[in-house]
């Protein structure tokens, strides 16, 4: 065969071939190979303690002995969680800026439609991390054991119960006011700085029942200082799972979990996103991680990302539409 001269026509095809596989080499996006070469800021916008920073904080090392970069995490607390989402949402889309979110997020987009980001869209969704329920619970002197004896109790009284709240607009207040709707019942909203303040004006028999997540109230509920009625979650929880649910106490189809996540902004590289659902999948898996989340309340869940695309834009939908039906406003 005889090779191509100097200046004919297949050395000029070579030659582009190999400048267009170089280009295209050096356009390529941060892979999985690649990824990560630093470390990796994981933004949380509650303050230290909280769910979503609990989350950060038990993954977090585990990723990071795979992933071979220190994940950090920042907490940006303040606006029901949306300044952190927000910093994620402007970051650049390498994989070095995530962000650990909570129910709150799916809260913000039904309550505050003009969000200086975009819920859903604006992001990649990682992982689906965990879920911890509402759970009601009743000052010890009510006469109430059950939802359905609540649920009676408080139609024969119709606005004449309170519960205590760890502010409005939030998960607990929107879980109660599902409630309300699917179960035709009136109780009065009395809402509290945070779930500290909360539980001891349920014990006081300030307010005769409270709406709050479970880490926030099973210690309390293990001692007998507060009684529990129900969960709010689809499933019994693993941390307490004498407490049934209220969709099989009475109301069927009912469901208001509190949940907690991993997000990153939305043009991150596919191979980068599916990376970190791995790290994050493989952690999920360890004992020590499932004993960790299960001692705050909460039960480990686990997603692909489209899964948990199509959970979160799920719950926005929901709680867009019971804002509506409720008449809730922002403050």
């Amino acid at each position: 065969m005889t090779k191509p001269s100097r200046g004919s026509p297949q050395t000029g095809i070579v030659i582009v071939l190999i400048v267009f596989l170089g280009l295209a080499a050096a356009a390529t996006p941060a892979s999985a190979q690649s990824y990560p070469t630093k470390p990796i800021r994981m933004l949380v916008g509650f303050p230290v303690g909280g769910g979503a920073d609990v989350i950060a904080r038990v993954l977090g090392p585990r990723m990071s002995e795979s992933l071979g970069q220190p994940i950090i995490v920042d907490n940006r607390p303040g606006a029901g969680s949306s300044i952190a989402s927000e910093m994620t949402a402007k970051a650049p889309a390498d994989g070095y800026t995530l962000v650990s979110i909570g129910s709150s997020h799916a809260v913000n987009a039904a309550i505050y439609p003009k969000l200086p980001y975009a819920p859903a869209v604006g992001f990649n969704a990682i992982v689906l991390v965990s879920t911890a329920p509402v759970v009601i619970t009743a000052n010890p002197a009510i006469p109430v054991k059950t939802l359905k004896e609540l649920i009676a109790l408080a139609r024969a009284k119709p606005g004449q119960l309170n519960y205590g709240s760890a502010g409005v607009n939030g998960i607990n207040h929107l879980a109660a006011e599902l409630l309300k709707h699917m179960a035709n019942f009136d109780i009065k909203l009395v809402p509290y700085k945070g779930v500290a303040q909360a539980l001891p004006a349920l014990m006081a028999g300030e307010v005769q029942l409270m709406f709050a997540s479970l880490p926030g109230s099973i210690a309390q509920i293990r001692t007998g200082r507060i009684k529990a009625i129900a969960v709010t979650s689809a499933k019994r929880s693993n941390a307490a799972p004498d407490i049934p649910t209220v969709s099989e106490s009475g109301v069927p189809g009912y469901e208001a979990s509190s949940w907690f996540g991993m997000l990153a902004p939305a043009a991150t590289p596919k191979s980068i996103v599916t990376r970190l659902n791995t790290e994050a999948m493989k952690a999920l898996q360890m004992r020590e991680v499932q004993e960790s989340l299960s001692r705050q309340g909460m039960d480990p869940a686990g997603s692909t990302p489209g899964e948990f695309d199509a959970y979160l834009r799920s719950e926005i939908a929901k709680w867009t539409r019971v804002v509506k039906e409720a008449g809730i406003k922002a403050d």
